[in-house]
């Protein structure tokens, strides 16, 4: 017969998908980046972006929490009920990691626990069915 290719099969869930951890293809903005968008006069421009061909549903359907463009406000609806937006509501939560938190974890201040940011769904305009 032959060599078998599989190697190491012991642990084999922690190499399993090693290789899409890695890839940037599927990298998401990161939480700092949202709290940066979610800032009002970011978020307007967000929400309301003009035509884009290129983009899902033209860019007019986008979640603001998790940065994602949609087909049309049906499928937008269905994604605020969904456990990926509601597990990145609860992440965004707290407040981003700052440099004068990084310092105080290094010894040059006193502690101060991380505060929490109020985070809704955002509102969804019918007229745009």
């Amino acid at each position: 017969m032959g060599k078998s290719k599989q190697t190491g099969n012991h642990k084999s869930d922690k190499k399993k998908n090693i290789a899409k951890t890695w890839k940037t293809k599927r990298k998401t903005k990161d939480l700092d980046q949202i709290h940066s968008d979610m800032k009002p006069e970011t978020a307007a421009k967000l929400l309301k972006q003009e035509v884009d061909y290129d983009v899902t549903g033209c860019a007019q359907h986008y979640c603001l929490h998790c940065a994602r463009y949609f087909i049309d406000m049906r499928s937008l609806k269905e994604h605020f009920k969904t456990k990926v937006h509601k597990k990145r509501l609860k992440l965004l939560r707290e407040e981003p990691y700052t440099q004068a938190e990084a310092e105080r974890a290094a010894g040059m201040g006193s502690y101060i626990a991380p505060k929490t940011v109020e985070v809704k769904t955002q509102p969804i305009e019918e007229d745009m069915d």
